[in-house]
């Protein structure tokens, strides 16, 4: 005999009819309220017989109330259907599944589902449902997070980007050493080409191979002091190609991982250069007038941070060896004859064009010029003034409009046509206008008569080209 327990599988009732005669009507009705958050009796033509609420915040809401409607009619729009299919299916007698309905409320729509069997007598259904808003509320949660986590998975990858696009075009050589190994575990291409190596051939490499080996014990001590100190001056130490830099080390963690950011600068020119060429490179950069320094070609060999700024580009690497004419003046008209002047005279200065910036902006300049040899060829030196500002700042009504046709035809190459004409056109109102005012004694009312106009338009032609004031005592 086997005396093992037997092991508790649970299934379906095998004599359901003897379930039914023993449990009384009330005992039945309280299970079937205990079963879900909210029970339904629903007869034949789909309309609410009973109802029973073991959930408070639904009683709250107005389910109770729904005895002697059409369960239909208790429903958002698109849940509609979902009622006719379960009706349909308990009429059937086919086996039911939970479905999810969507009840409309004042706070707005409550998710309920709903699994509904068929009843024995009077040829109805039961639908039992359960409240849905927890559910829906946590579903909601993870879908929050999910995206708040994607979000930052965005954010993550888009500082990594710019990490990487800054060390890659750097200009300054830097290398990132393990503290632990010492071994290099990033170098930029900066870096590589002024130690001389191939790009990641020196990854995971020691960082004392690319310094001279008599130089090997002082990069390990500045290392070494550099996890200790954040103070630290740079060290002189020559790369194992002979080239003498400036080493700087600075401490930084990423994760639970140490490192160092190591700064690599050639060391600076001997005496004899020194006092002349670093202040004048210094000066150059900070003028507050832009300077371009530019080819045979009118290639850009160097620009100061004012041009870049003048130019609306990020940085001086966008415009070195781009042309000038990118940027300068109006195209075929105004470089070619500057650098005409230039050939010829060997200066040019204060000759009045406009530069146009990355955006798309004019801004009305000066720029003066001069030649000087180059190598085997030669080079041109431009500073540049924005004079946008100056040319602003001057009140309309002291604006002076040529007073001749010769003075209008030298506005050509420095204006367009439209600007010109537009000059033509203030030019001929304005001599108009004084004409009639001489030949009226200044009687604007008589002025206004002869030049057939309005005496408000005649005020206001007066105070656009500065003739009077806007408003006039006489009759």
């Amino acid at each position: 005999m086997n005396d093992r327990p037997t092991l508790f599988a649970p299934h379906a009732f095998t004599n359901p009819d003897a379930l039914a005669e023993t449990l009384a009507p009330r005992v039945a009705a309280a299970v079937v309220a205990a079963a879900g958050d909210i029970a339904l009796v629903v007869d034949p033509a789909g309309v609410i017989r009973d109802v029973a609420i073991a959930n408070a915040d639904l009683a709250a809401l107005g389910f109770g109330d729904w005895r002697g409607h059409a369960w239909i009619d208790t429903v958002t729009s698109e849940s509609r259907a979902k009622i006719t299919d379960m009706l349909s299916d308990g009429a059937a007698r086919e086996p039911s599944r939970w479905r999810q309905i969507n009840h409309p409320t004042a706070g707005g729509d409550v998710p309920v589902r709903y699994l509904v069997t068929q009843l024995e007598q009077g040829g109805g259904v039961l639908a039992i449902g359960r409240d849905m808003r927890a559910a829906a509320v946590m579903q909601q949660r993870l879908l929050q997070t999910q995206q708040s986590l994607e979000r930052d998975y965005i954010k993550l990858r888009q500082a990594e980007a710019r990490y990487r696009l800054l060390f890659d075009l750097g200009t300054e050589p830097v290398l990132i050493i393990d503290v632990a190994t010492r071994r290099i575990r990033e170098i930029n291409p900066a870096a590589a080409r002024l130690i001389g190596a191939v790009d990641d051939t020196l990854t995971d490499q020691p960082v004392t191979t690319i310094v001279d080996p008599a130089d090997r014990e002082d990069l390990i001590a500045q290392l070494g002091a550099a996890g200790a100190s954040d103070d630290l001056p740079a060290i002189s130490v020559r790369l194992a190609s002979g080239q003498p830099v400036a080493m700087s080390a600075r401490l930084f963690r990423q994760g639970r991982v140490a490192l160092l950011l190591v700064r690599l600068v050639p060391d600076a020119p001997s005496p004899g250069t020194q006092g002349h060429a670093a202040p004048i490179g210094a000066v150059i950069e900070h003028m507050p007038d832009a300077f371009v320094l530019v080819d045979a070609r009118l290639d850009i060999l160097f620009a100061n941070a004012a041009f870049t700024e003048l130019a609306g580009v990020a940085s001086v690497a966008r415009v070195t060896n781009a042309p000038l004419a990118t940027w300068l003046g109006r195209p075929g008209i105004d470089l070619e004859l500057i650098v005409g002047q230039l050939r010829e005279h060997g200066t040019v200065r204060n000759v009045a064009t406009i530069l146009r910036s990355t955006g798309g902006r004019q801004e009305e300049i000066e720029i003066s010029g001069v030649v000087a040899p180059y190598g085997d060829s030669q080079c041109y030196g431009f500073t540049i003034r924005n004079v946008a500002r100056r040319l602003r700042s001057v009140p309309p009504a002291e604006r002076d409009l040529p007073r001749s046709v010769e003075q209008l035809t030298e506005l050509v190459g420095r204006m367009s046509l439209k600007d010109i004409v537009r000059e033509s056109t203030d030019l001929i109102e304005r001599l108009c206008i004084e004409a009639a005012l001489a030949y009226t004694s200044d009687n604007r009312a008589s002025a206004a008569e002869i030049l057939g106009i309005s005496r408000q338009s005649l005020y206001s032609k007066l105070h656009r080209h500065g003739l009077g004031n806007l408003v006039s005592g006489e009759g």
